[in-house]
């Protein structure tokens, strides 16, 4: 029997700086793949899609896509959604799991106290998971290692529950679940704006109104999500 090999691939959304009105959270996202589940030819449609787009080798960020900044500060509304709808339909189709934790900053007075709910929050996401996860022979935990204090935390928290676990750092041009785990921190943001009515005016221009995101883009995204667990 071949070994079995989890997949782990990190996204955030936020950072470990004070409290701001306009980014209430901090959110981190685990895409979980059973490497032995073959995705190859779901991300050759999806490059050859990208190329006919003229995004060739091309990483989509969701956040800067949706508010056009950045690389995508001069494209029209038309091209960007053809971009984020070539993702999440390349997303919708593959076959993984995804959990994550999101900490309210507001909570949070300084760096030491979000380090902290930020580990005992990922430890008790993978402890939920923990009969999954224990059916894998290894565990590789990717991550680019944009923050230092996740980076600490991630190695702490999966080194301490699991043996078997490594960890390799990953840029998103290199995996593409490593853009999947960008856009469910930044969809799972937005459903938490949607809940509250305070989409802004490029979110409800991009997605035509708030029942149009939930319906068209939420509803399918949570058929790949395992657990919720928001701290506290």
């Amino acid at each position: 029997m071949s070994e079995k090999i989890l997949s782990v691939f990190i996204g955030e959304s936020g950072d470990f700086g004070p409290y701001e009105a306009h980014a209430p959270y901090y959110l981190v996202s685990m895409i979980l793949h059973n490497q032995n589940t073959d995705i190859s030819k779901n991300i050759k449609v999806f490059d050859t899609h990208l190329a006919n787009l003229g995004y060739q080798n091309h990483a989509i960020h969701t956040g800067l896509l949706i508010r056009r900044e950045s690389v995508y500060s001069n494209a029209w509304i038309k091209e960007r959604k053809r971009l984020f709808n070539a993702l999440f339909n390349f997303a919708r189709k593959l076959d993984f799991q995804y959990s994550y934790i999101k900490i309210r900053k507001s909570e949070c007075p300084d760096v030491i106290t979000i380090t902290s709910k930020v580990s005992k929050a990922l430890a008790n996401e993978l402890k939920r998971d923990e009969n999954f996860l224990n059916s894998f022979n290894n565990i590789i935990v990717y991550y680019d290692n944009g923050q230092i204090e996740l980076t600490k935390i991630l190695t702490s928290v999966f080194s301490s529950l699991y043996i078997h676990v490594e960890f390799r750092k990953a840029k998103p041009i290199d995996y593409k679940l490593f853009q999947i785990a960008d856009l469910v921190c930044t969809m799972e943001l937005l459903s938490e704006k949607a809940d509250n009515h305070i989409f802004t005016h490029s979110e409800m221009e991009f997605f035509g109104n708030i029942r149009n995101f939930i319906l068209s883009y939420i509803f399918q995204l949570y058929k790949h999500k395992m657990k919720i667990y928001s701290f506290p």
